[in-house]
């Protein structure tokens, strides 16, 4: 049984010691760091089991970029934490302060074990916010290390070779390594998306497609391949409003016989394929389809192109509504004479 005295004796202790962390704290919110230091080391040497003593103490060495120092002091107050059974919340300060250490340090691997750590302790908004940015920094970093335009060179050139030989599947590999290596190139997203079409793995082919298509809107090739991804997939109706997307950036005309090619290709097989009611119900579930229709100026517009053919002439001067005719047309919504 513990001697009264002794009790006494040690909550004076633990009193004083909070008297101490208080004169910490307001130092700290003044940027007096040297002098917040004193007054907590001060409140350790009276009361050794308030671990936010030490958290706050790790507060002002991150401040001062003493993050060794700092990591160290995370650690111990973890440590006394867990042997005075200290709230969950208090272990959680202690190794998001740690993270918090290691981002500073460069080292974003450490800062994600810890935040991971702090958020099985206690979840926060906060610290799972910095966890999400300290992940999207390391993946960055790993990106601009990786990237080389010469090695994503070479490996798309190997990825030809093997095309060539009809390895599609390790030709994939090649380009991706492109990719990652580079992936500003549009010509990688391009193969690959041909491997992709040979293997039938059409949805990976498509997106390929669009992403070569962003990172250059003016590859023709790009349009050229998911036309033929289109035509695969018997989505007759995108696949015929990428080709007239690919004329159009066909400046030279290089490609205009290739194009036109898979244009009729398009047409004989959706005549082949379907009848004209099934042809008009499939075209009329496309989103892009049912916004056109819906859209009550396009229905004046067809309306009057009903009604008077020099309307009609008239309002495909407006080259808005002359896509959205040629959409309705390709669809096989709208027949023309």
């Amino acid at each position: 049984m513990q001697d009264p005295a002794e009790h006494t004796d040690d909550n004076s202790r633990k009193e004083e010691a909070i008297k101490a962390k208080s004169l910490g704290d307001e130092a700290y919110k003044k940027r007096k760091f040297d002098e917040a230091l004193q007054h907590y080391d001060k409140a350790w040497e009276l009361d050794s089991t308030n671990v936010t003593i030490l958290t706050n103490k790790a507060a002002v060495l991150l401040e001062q970029n003493k993050c060794e120092e700092c990591i160290k002091v995370c650690d111990e107050a973890i440590e006394v934490g867990r042997e005075h059974r200290a709230d969950f919340k208090l272990i959680a300060r202690a190794y998001a302060r740690k993270g918090n250490a290691y981002i500073k340090l460069k080292n974003h691997e450490e800062a994600i074990k810890n935040y991971n750590k702090s958020l099985t302790e206690h979840r926060t908004p906060d610290v799972l916010k910095k966890l999400q940015e300290a992940q999207k920094e390391k993946a960055a970093l790993e990106k601009e290390a990786y990237y080389n335009p010469e090695l994503a060179d070479k490996a798309r050139e190997e990825g030809n070779e093997l095309f060539k030989k009809n390895d599609f599947v390790n030709a994939v590999q090649k380009y991706t390594e492109a990719i990652k290596r580079n992936d500003k190139d549009p010509r990688a997203y391009s193969n690959r998306a041909a491997c992709y079409t040979k293997l039938m793995a059409l949805q990976e082919a498509l997106k390929d497609c669009e992403t070569c298509i962003q990172v250059d809107p003016t590859f023709v090739k790009a349009y050229i391949r998911k036309a033929v991804v289109e035509f695969a997939m018997k989505d007759y109706t995108k696949c015929l409003s990428t080709c007239e997307e690919a004329l159009k950036q066909d400046k030279d005309g290089k490609h205009a016989n290739e194009i036109n090619q898979q244009i009729a290709k398009c047409y004989n097989a959706r005549g082949q394929d379907e009848n004209v009611a099934e042809r008009i119900q499939r075209a009329a579930q496309d989103p892009e389809i049912q916004k056109i229709l819906q859209d009550p100026a396009m229905s004046s517009i067809l309306q009057q192109m009903q009604d008077d053919p020099q309307a009609a002439r008239d309002h495909m001067k407006n080259p808005m509504v002359a896509a959205n005719i040629r959409k309705l047309i390709n669809a096989g919504i709208l027949k023309v004479a």
